[in-house]
């Protein structure tokens, strides 16, 4: 539970963290003025009246930079007074706890990504993305002020995963960035980038002076991580005072988030596997021989969306969630939110079948009368879950068909791969389908199973 104090007594312990952020923030601007002004490629906006000075883009971000030292200074001070100018506004804290609910998370991050994908050559444009990263620095500095986001980011295990999610955003848009220039050359009849430097293969020395060098580095670099940041352990586990909450590992977050949806038989087996068996099946079902060995998306567009979606949306935003927005009792909090372990969340969660059979119908769920053998009530359990059985059955294979009849792409898909290597694509689709879908379901509508089978304990 997070323990709430004084601004006063809490601002001064941050203040060594917030000058230094904001002071980095400074010098890389800084750093970025000088690289823009002595490459030549300095941008003039306007030049002031009288004096005729030329307000070029190194200028702008130079002034960026005096901004943030300024900051700095006022974070250095450590005053509970001065705060206010370096922390993020009350509306917008209450506004973005508000757009972190599950739903508006899960839904948000797919649209926010559809977009970016949508406009990839503009955000991949390298001012544009540093103006992206200075906007997420900024938004992380100016929150670190509010005690619940900062006991949450600063926690030693959470540490780390802030770090991973900038090195994701940043790899993920290299790739998109290359991914680009090579869209563009192939467009000009040029051959992608990677072919221009085929000739060069690293071997010795130059791949192990390469490899020490990483090493060294690598090595000073954790040195002074367990220097600055202490180790997260904990006192040992007991029994009797288990964690409130009680979370896996950051690896294993996604898959302690998909147990929320389903029975541990699916989430810890069925769909694990399923991933491994798709990623096994790609060289067989996958007929594009375009894209090996350089970066592109328009040559691979599906691949791309595909995969963009499996990792980002249904692994990383899983992870981002159960570390940040799981608070006590596995309730959702905001970022600014107060963990309170007296938060009740009634959910009723129903399954498809009482929907169907009490809800719709305005009766009962079929029951096997009393003394009735075994198979008879094998017989009405079937009865009983016919509504989710014939749901999903009609999901995997009714779907797939249907999609090449309504959709030109998907027709032809099915026209170059055939039957079965399309039906294994696509029902690996739906599968991975499933989970947002499975969700969304339980946000919205309290769905608990499509398909509850206690009696035998096999729920899905």
């Amino acid at each position: 539970m997070h323990g709430i104090e004084p601004l006063e007594t809490f601002i001064p312990k941050i203040a060594g963290f917030l000058g230094s952020y904001y002071l980095l923030m400074s010098v890389m601007n800084a750093a970025i003025a000088v690289i823009i002004w002595q490459s030549g490629r300095d941008q003039t906006f306007f030049r002031l009246p009288v004096v005729r000075f030329p307000f070029t883009s190194s200028i702008v971000w130079l002034i960026i930079a005096m901004v943030f030292m300024l900051m700095a200074a006022l974070g250095f001070s450590g005053s509970a007074d001065l705060a206010p100018y370096i922390s993020l506004p009350k509306f917008l804290r209450n506004g973005i706890n508000y757009v972190m609910s599950p739903t508006w998370y899960t839904i948000g991050s797919l649209v926010l990504l559809t977009i970016l994908y949508l406009g990839r050559r503009f955000f991949v444009k390298p001012m544009v993305a540093w103006v992206m990263l200075n906007l997420a620095m900024l938004l992380l500095g100016m929150s670190m002020t509010d005690q619940n986001f900062a006991l949450i980011v600063m926690k030693p295990d959470n540490v780390p995963i802030v770090g991973l999610m900038f090195l994701l955003g940043f790899f993920t848009w290299l790739s998109a960035y290359q991914a680009v220039q090579n869209d563009d050359r192939a467009l000009q009849g040029l051959e992608p980038l990677e072919k221009l430097d085929n000739e060069k293969v690293l071997v010795w020395p130059d791949l192990v002076y390469t490899e020490l060098i990483c090493m060294v580095a690598l090595t000073a670099f954790l040195l002074v991580w367990a220097i600055l940041l202490q180790a997260p352990l904990e006192e040992p586990a007991s029994a009797v005072k288990t964690p409130n909450p009680s979370k896996a590992p950051w690896y294993f977050l996604g898959l302690q988030e998909m147990l929320v949806y389903y029975d541990p038989w699916m989430a810890g087996v069925v769909l694990p596997s399923m991933v491994v068996a798709g990623l096994m099946a790609i060289p067989y079902i996958d007929f594009n021989k375009k894209g090996n060995g350089y970066y592109t998306i328009d040559q691979r567009k599906f691949a791309y969306i595909t995969f963009q979606f499996g990792f980002l949306v249904l692994w990383i935003t899983l992870i981002v969630m159960g570390t940040f927005l799981r608070g006590p009792n596995w309730n959702f909090f905001g970022p600014y939110e107060y963990w309170d372990t007296h938060k009740v969340e009634a959910l009723n969660n129903v399954d498809l079948s009482e929907y169907v059979w009490v809800w719709l119908l305005g009766g009962s769920r079929p029951a096997a009368p009393e003394g009735s053998t075994a198979f008879v009530r094998f017989l009405y359990i079937m009865l009983r879950e016919a509504p989710g059985i014939f749901l999903v059955i009609s999901y995997l294979t009714v779907l797939p068909p249907l999609l090449v009849v309504v959709s030109k792409f998907f027709q032809n898909l099915f026209i170059r791969m055939g039957f079965i290597r399309y039906m294994v694509l696509t029902n690996l689709l739906l599968m991975m389908m499933l989970l947002p879908l499975k969700m969304v379901a339980r946000w919205t509508a309290n769905l608990k199973y499509f398909i509850a089978l206690p009696e035998y304990m096999m729920n899905f």
